[in-house]
């Protein structure tokens, strides 16, 4: 798998420099990726400042572990069933 290269914080960074007035094709000659990956950026994290970017990394974690709780519930429910299910 990739490595990213750059994290959220100075995606972020990058992102209110080409808003403040730097063009895109210098940032992207000063930082190394291409045009399209600063269009990609802008589209994921447009407008967002470096406070929402990490809370929206914890809410993705939170819902990751929800998700898995509910999953693992899911399934402890369904072999109570068949347990419950069978004639002694």
């Amino acid at each position: 798998m990739k490595r990213k290269r750059y994290s959220e914080e100075q995606v972020v960074r990058i992102l209110g420099e080409v808003r403040g007035g730097k063009s895109i094709a210098a940032a992207c000659r000063e930082y190394g990726v291409s045009e399209q990956t600063v269009y990609r950026w802008r589209s994921r994290y447009g407008g967002m400042e470096v406070s929402e970017v990490r809370r929206a990394k914890e809410l993705e974690e939170e819902n990751r572990r929800l998700r898995k709780i509910v999953a693992q519930q899911a399934m402890d429910i369904d072999a109570l069933k068949d347990v419950l299910s069978k004639k002694w």
